[in-house]
């Protein structure tokens, strides 16, 4: 009974959700990344990002007015990832909460001697282990090479279904395990190095901070700019491909 009320209320909860054409068309022009979907993976994806409204709760922070443009827009970007995975990749946790720019997180750290360490840290987004993600909002449409915050904070709760946030996730059945960390740990020790060495990347240089954070960031490229990705680090793509079972270099989009 409690499983047919619960089917009843998300479908009518859907049925609330009115996105005519000229809305979808205003928001996907926001993510040019998106535009190497063919037809049945855009519908595919549109509704998803209609279930993953229904299915999380939403909140603005610091005065934000959360208009159903940034909810959609947040929702495609969030579920982009997962188009081929399913929406039970983001179960367990409920809360969206977007901010109108970056946002200040109180952090207490100990050291090895064992001093605590109290700092404001300023970020873009953050993802809470069982809790809500947090992503700011620019307002503006996104540019080639521009950080995606919500496919990052999206990509670290993908981390979490392996447990520790460690660039791991639960891997599919029949990937390796060993040709993952192989691949990704090849890759960040020579990211680090290119990184600390001065290097002007083309990848978003946050990505040598922690192998948890290279995940992130990996997983932002191979999205946004999946071909850049292929070039640098062709091995790391391949284990991506695999785990997001999708391809988006072989779009001539891309």
């Amino acid at each position: 009974m409690l499983g047919f009320l619960a089917n009843w209320r998300r479908k009518r909860a859907l049925e609330n959700i009115r996105i005519d054409d000229d809305q979808w068309q205003r928001v996907e022009a926001q993510l040019p990344f998106l535009a190497r979907l063919d037809a049945g993976a855009r519908r595919q994806l549109r509704d998803m990002a209609r279930e993953f409204i229904v299915a999380k709760e939403w909140s603005g922070a610091r005065g934000l007015a959360l208009t159903a443009d940034i909810q959609l827009a947040v929702a495609l970007q969030a579920c982009l990832p997962v188009l081929e995975l399913g929406l039970d990749w983001y179960r367990g946790w409920v809360g969206v909460v977007v901010y109108p720019g970056d946002f200040i997180i109180p952090r207490r750290t100990m050291d090895d001697a064992g001093v605590v360490h109290e700092y404001d840290d300023e970020v873009l987004g953050e993802a809470w282990e069982g809790g809500p993600v947090l992503v700011s909002w620019s307002g503006e449409a996104a540019r080639p090479g521009d950080i995606n915050v919500v496919i990052h904070e999206f990509a670290h709760k993908l981390d979490m279904t392996n447990g520790e946030v460690d660039g791991l996730p639960a891997l599919h059945r029949g990937m390796s395990r060993r040709d993952w960390t192989a691949a990704f740990a090849s890759a960040y020790d020579d990211f680090r190095r290119r990184v600390d060495g001065g290097e002007e990347t083309l990848l978003d240089p946050y990505g040598a901070d922690h192998p948890a954070e290279f995940f992130a960031v990996m997983s932002e490229a191979f999205f946004v700019t999946p071909k850049v990705l292929l070039r640098e680090y062709p091995r790391v793509y391949d284990q991506l491909r695999l785990f997001y079972r999708q391809d988006p270099a072989s779009s001539s989009a891309a």
